[in-house]
């Protein structure tokens, strides 16, 4: 199976490929400019993996929390390609693609995305016989409110270790920090775990905000949406 990996979640767009008879492909690009550079990229990791679209057996996308603007450039894209191709398209949860990305840890991985306006969008994992269990699901949290969930080892990784890096180093159950430099997003991981979920219909495919986006907040009122 060949599967072409999609996250444009945050300022870092990455787009990977992986089959089981050639090595991992990656490319990415940090300019933010997603909707600018996504197919570029798309069509330079198709062409160091020496594939073309109509090569692929599915294709994936991170489909949050995370930017909203990203968020809709990758699902947008990933949908029309998948048409166009015949192929299908899966979504991969953001957060738990990063808590993948970071690897077997002591205690919980907890993937931390700067939400702006004070909020953090997180989740919590724990690797247990080599799979990845959740603890808690994808919220939106003030920094303060997270950093009381963390009541055992932890270890922070997103965009959102970065914005609030002189909180958690307070708090006595981070035992590591990666910020987003250290564990950057992997479209490689987005198609790893997009090879092991089931295809849904391509009409419900949509992105998961644990938010409302501004405008819509403006008409719902203060209230927030979360799927946690």
């Amino acid at each position: 199976m060949i599967v072409l990996g999609i996250d444009t979640a945050t300022t870092i767009a990455s787009v990977g490929i992986v089959s089981s008879q050639r090595p991992d492909v990656q490319r990415a690009d940090g300019s933010a400019r997603h909707a600018a550079m996504l197919l570029r990229l798309i069509e330079e990791a198709l062409g160091a993996a020496g594939a073309r679209l109509s090569d692929l057996d599915r294709l994936a996308v991170s489909i949050g929390p995370g930017s909203f603007t990203g968020l809709r450039v990758g699902l947008s894209i990933a949908k029309g390609l998948a048409v166009a191709a015949k192929i299908p398209v899966v979504g991969v949860p953001t957060l738990a693609a990063y808590a993948r990305a970071v690897g077997p840890r002591h205690g919980m991985v907890v993937p931390v995305l700067d939400a702006r306006k004070g909020e953090v969008y997180a989740a919590a994992y724990r690797w247990q016989d080599g799979e990845l269990v959740s603890v808690f699901g994808p919220q939106a949290f003030t920094p303060d409110d997270l950093a009381r969930r963390l009541d055992e080892p932890a270890t922070l990784v997103g965009d959102g270790v970065d914005a609030y890096a002189e909180l958690w180093a307070r708090i006595p159950a981070v035992v590591a920090s990666l910020r987003l430099a250290d564990c950057p997003p992997s479209g490689a991981v987005i198609a790893r775990m997009g090879a092991e979920t089931p295809p849904r219909p391509i009409a419900e495919l949509e992105p998961q905000y644990c938010r409302l986006p501004a405008a819509a907040a403006d008409r719902a009122g203060p209230a927030t949406l979360s799927i946690g």
